[in-house]
């Protein structure tokens, strides 16, 4: 079996639709200005467009022009928002793309390193095994609020963060960075099965959490074994620990800011193994990017171009 295998590399069947991960960097490196926003969605539309067309986020394109993005990925999942059905679906959806992946990823890794420790093995097969289950339970939670496989676009950029060949790093991507934003998302998705009162969605989601902080202690083991007695290593991996996490704070939608999307789990991730300081950097990293005025002002200025631009095609 081939080792060290790449994103474009994965399986997968006639159900799902591939998205560019170009998509999926593009809010961590937006500026809080309304011109740069508007201009950097103009530009990725085409890729958008092509993502989006006979997946279930279409109507939404159709209404918004692709700041679609935007008002799906910047706003909180509470009861009574007006798209919080599609933006359930949307993330239910993308969780479940996500295990998928995390157990590809844990899969690599025990693959990947043939001389890693034993015991290193073991703990990236019982990740397997839990991610196995999750991959089970979302795709039960998907059918619980009315969504298909396929039905919105798969990004593999969280499988790109299982792809170094260096077993600290791995894990330090995958185990500290990817999993600890898990503890964050399935928290809210816990918090708005509470306000709805779908017990089904909270035990189910609660479930997968614990195996969740027990993968991020995964990680906090074998980055400090792979990397003692050099704290060079040990810089390197956390600088990349760093950068994925600021990819996937979406710049801004998973922080600490008061406009968050998605807050940060603060509880649920000292029980992890984070570190205070480990946490305070988490808030510098993650409150860059546009605030929710400024998305909202450039999704109005995109969709208003857009409608435009359809009727004029359409005249």
């Amino acid at each position: 079996m081939k080792r060290m295998i790449a994103p474009d590399e994965l399986a997968r069947d006639s159900r799902f639709v591939r998205q560019s991960n170009a998509l999926s960097t593009l809010l961590s490196q937006l500026p809080d200005d309304v011109d740069t926003v508007v201009e950097m969605l103009e530009k990725f539309t085409p890729m958008i467009e092509e993502s989006t067309r006979g997946t279930e986020a279409e109507p939404l394109l159709d209404a918004h022009g692709p700041a679609f993005m935007l008002v799906t990925l910047n706003t909180p999942i509470k009861p009574g928002n007006p798209a919080v059905e599609t933006q359930l679906k949307l993330r239910m959806h993308g969780v479940f793309v996500g295990e998928v992946q995390a157990l590809e990823g844990a899969g690599r890794s025990l693959w990947d390193f043939p001389d890693a420790p034993w015991e290193f093995k073991m703990n990236m097969a019982r990740q397997c095994w839990d991610e196995a289950r999750h991959v089970q339970i979302y795709e039960k939670l998907m059918d619980h609020v009315g969504v298909e496989v396929g039905a919105f676009a798969e990004s593999t950029f969280l499988f790109e963060c299982a792809c170094s060949d260096d077993p600290a790093m791995r894990v330090a991507g995958v185990n500290r960075a990817l999993e600890g934003l898990a503890c964050d998302v399935f928290r809210d998705l816990i918090r708005y099965a509470e306000e709805i009162g779908d017990e089904t969605m909270q035990q189910a989601v609660d479930y997968v959490l614990a195996d969740e902080l027990t993968h991020v202690r995964f990680g906090s083991d074998w980055v400090k074994e792979f990397t003692k007695d050099d704290p060079d290593h040990f810089k390197r991996t956390q600088e990349f620990r760093k950068e994925v996490d600021k990819q996937f704070s979406f710049g801004g939608a998973r922080s600490d800011r008061e406009d968050a999307a998605i807050p940060i789990a603060w509880e649920d991730r000292r029980e992890a193994g984070f570190s205070e300081e480990e946490l305070e950097e988490l808030t510098t990293i993650s409150a860059g990017g546009p605030t929710r005025d400024t998305l909202l002002e450039a999704s109005r200025i995109i969709r208003d171009r857009w409608l435009a631009k359809q009727k004029g095609a359409s005249a």
